[in-house]
């Protein structure tokens, strides 16, 4: 079989080495803001069952801002509005470029973590209602998201050696995931819809898009346009992190030929990737999750409780049995039609860990929880101790499952970090294909 033929026909197929490069640097920031998110989710729990709740409730239902413009939100609010625009900003530029320039645009490589990511939200999705039954309301989109952020704080202790191939399939696939969220969360969940502020939000969207298209960076231009699409979005009734993703689908990912061409370095999108990136992974997602995950428990008895609601079981169902059986059928049946098979050293097994990694919603599922049941209501704690067993839960299986594999995947790592002739790039990635030493 010539090596061609394997690439056509690999479930996790490599990249080259810069797109490698890229995605590594993106996945160790993630890393790091996974870490963070956890220790500002587990502060939240354990502020909010400690006997200063009330101090905490006090805090994250403290309400600022100009009461003229509808904008006097509490903290939480804040944070689940105003800073996941950010994250929904960064997320929408990794949309962008994978759909430009990454492999999305190429439907063959694409058809695997698009097949599933569409797996992984119709499976639990379908599960939860089953479960949740009259009691399902809006929650349907709960369990349906991969929070990548936490899911690498885990890979970070338990797959430090997974190939990169993987890491990849990981990160496209919940490039893929944000992109199904931010549509259900603007088709679904959007009430009282007002048609001016709306069409009014276009303007400044417009004038942004217009400035980055010109490759204008100048700050104190941009974030006024910006600030004014949120604020006419959030008034529209349209949840306003879709003015996040909106902002960053007008940034241009390959330079134009009048800016010196693809050859003369990266777009706007890049720039503005690495500049946001920080501020999203290590400040919006670790604050939201800061102000998101404090529920009161009440102890074993009240943990019972929540986790015996027919809503609460039909998360946890969704996220720890639905993703991965929604993300591994469909994979499976991708390679029936196109008789696709893992790179060798790697197996089914391998998929199913990462299947179960994406059983890891966190971020998306909480604030789809929110605007389900309602913030701070009863139903909207049961789901908020719902989603952190199930992500839990979630994360010891994938660790399980990943721990067992540790030692292949390992030696996968070694053999693809030779470089025989010392030019910084490993050999695996070498673009003769007549080297005696590529396989």
């Amino acid at each position: 079989m010539t090596d061609a033929t394997r690439r056509r026909t690999s479930l996790f197929a490599r990249r080259s080495w810069a797109e490698t490069s890229r995605i590594s640097e993106i996945l160790r920031r993630e890393t790091v803001g996974g870490a963070l998110l956890l220790v500002g989710a587990l502060l939240a729990l354990i502020w909010s069952n400690s006997p200063w709740t009330e101090q905490y409730q006090a805090l994250r239902d403290l309400r600022l801002g100009p009461a003229a413009l509808h904008l006097d939100l509490s903290l939480g609010t804040w944070a689940a509005d105003g800073l996941l625009a950010i994250f929904f900003f960064v997320a929408g530029l990794e949309l962008k470029r994978e759909f430009v320039a990454g492999d999305l645009r190429d439907p063959r490589r694409a058809a695997v973590p698009v097949a599933a990511a569409f797996g992984g939200v119709l499976v639990p999705a379908l599960l939860y209602v089953l479960i949740a039954g009259a009691d399902a309301g809006r929650g349907w989109a709960i369990p349906t998201a991969t929070d990548i952020a936490f899911a690498l704080a885990v890979l970070a202790v338990v797959g430090r050696f997974l190939p990169p191939a993987l890491r990849t399939f990981l990160l496209t696939l919940a490039v893929v995931d944000d992109l199904i969220a931010i549509v259900i969360i603007a088709v679904f969940y959007t009430t009282d819809l007002s048609i001016l502020p709306l069409l009014g939000a276009l303007v400044p969207l417009v004038v942004f898009g217009l400035l980055v298209q010109r490759r204008v960076r100048s700050w104190w231009l941009l974030l006024p346009l910006a600030a004014a699409t949120w604020v006419l979005m959030h008034e529209s009734g349209v949840h306003a992190t879709v003015a996040g993703v909106l902002l960053a689908f007008t940034v241009p990912v390959i330079r134009s030929e009048a800016a010196g061409g693809p050859a003369a370095g990266p777009g706007l999108a890049e720039h503005f990737e690495h500049r946001f990136r920080p501020i999203s992974a290590g400040v919006a997602v670790p604050v939201f999750a800061f102000f998101s995950a404090g529920v009161a428990v009440g102890g074993l008895t009240g943990l019972t409780t929540a986790l015996t609601d027919r809503v609460a079981v039909g998360i946890v169902v969704g996220l720890v049995v639905g993703k991965p059986i929604g993300i591994l059928g469909a994979t499976w049946l991708v390679s029936r039609f196109t008789r696709a098979a893992p790179e060798e050293g790697l197996n089914w097994l391998d998929a199913l860990g990462l299947s179960l990694l994406g059983g890891i919603g966190f971020t998306v599922s909480l604030l789809v929880g929110e605007l389900a049941f309602g913030a701070g209501s009863e139903r909207d704690d049961q789901v908020k101790v719902a989603v952190l067993a199930g992500s839990l839960l979630s994360a010891l299986l994938a660790s399980v499952v990943l721990r067992a594999r540790s030692r292949v995947h390992r030696q996968v790592c070694e053999a693809e970090s030779v470089d025989r002739d010392h030019d910084g790039v490993p050999d695996v990635y070498d673009p003769d294909p007549h080297r005696p030493d590529i396989r």
